[in-house]
């Protein structure tokens, strides 16, 4: 057996019969048998500071740290104003 793990994170929501619903699809051929690991929060949700704050720290994201994805720069685009 084969020690290495591949994680893949994604959001669901645990319905009233406490089965999970995931918001996509996974990218796995299956059948296949996998581990889960359910993170949560004792509050009913996140506010976007938590969620940002979350995906901050998350390593999945470690990546974007690489000079080679800062692909732009603050000339690029336009900016835009929300005028509601």
């Amino acid at each position: 057996m084969d020690a290495t793990l591949t994680a893949i994170e994604m959001a669901g929501t645990v319905d009233e019969c406490h089965q999970l619903q995931l918001d996509g699809l996974l990218p796995i051929h299956g059948p296949k048998r996998v581990r889960v690991i359910v993170l949560y929060s004792p509050i009913d949700e996140w506010n976007e500071k938590e969620w940002l704050d979350t995906a901050t720290l998350n390593p999945s994201f470690d990546f974007l740290k690489d000079p080679e994805e800062d692909i732009y720069t603050l000339s690029d685009g336009k900016p835009y104003y929300d005028e509601t």
